[in-house]
């Protein structure tokens, strides 16, 4: 479907600017090229998103899926002359996406960090440290509750300010910047006691 003709297309290493306001303007008319478009620009941070809220597996692609399809009927909508990003407003509808499956069922979770993508050891000892780290943090971040882990992914791995995070949660930002706050510490407390257990 909407993905499978997307994964044809490479995925940069790098971020890609926002799709220009014509292709925005084609994509609110639903043009399919255009909205392809879209969705080549914009999988791997809604796939990312997604992996990191809710573990990676099969799941992912299905929700993400469900995301684009949200996107492509509610773009008729879509204000093209706002200040709102449009990946901040893709982001949005996958945020709300993600915490919705988070309240109707338990899904396998992995940690952020290896959400983000492995890194390569030097030595065993020092992969069998990082493998240690990736599951501390993956406790600590099941722990978090759904609300404090979307801030958190939002601002620490997505970069949207509080502002936008603010408008994504339909908080206000100063409950934002507590959820993150607390995320952290919740975090360092746990990465904390678990130096301490090893």
């Amino acid at each position: 479907m909407l993905l499978a003709m997307a994964h044809s297309a490479p995925l940069p290493g790098s971020v890609r600017p926002e799709l220009q306001h014509d292709e925005l303007v084609r994509c609110k008319a639903q043009d399919p090229v255009a909205f392809r478009a879209f969705v080549v620009r914009y999988q791997r941070p809604v796939f990312s998103l997604l992996s990191r809220m809710l573990g990676r597996g099969p799941h992912v692609e299905d929700i993400a899926q469900d995301v684009f399809l949200r996107a492509y009927r509610a773009f008729p909508s879509f204000d093209v002359d706002r200040a709102a990003r449009p990946s901040t407003w893709l982001l949005t509808i996958a945020t709300r996406a993600a915490l919705d499956v988070r309240k109707r069922a338990v899904v396998p979770t992995t940690s952020l960090e290896a959400a983000g993508g492995a890194t390569t050891g030097v030595t065993p000892e020092s992969e069998r440290r990082r493998g240690e780290l990736r599951t501390a943090i993956a406790h600590a971040a099941d722990a978090l509750p759904d609300d404090q882990r979307a801030a958190f992914v939002l601002a620490e791995f997505h970069g949207l300010t509080m502002a936008e995070i603010a408008a994504v949660l339909e908080v206000p930002e100063n409950t934002v910047k507590t959820r993150i706050h607390r995320a952290r510490a919740k975090l360092q407390e746990s990465l904390v006691a678990h130096k301490e257990d090893s």
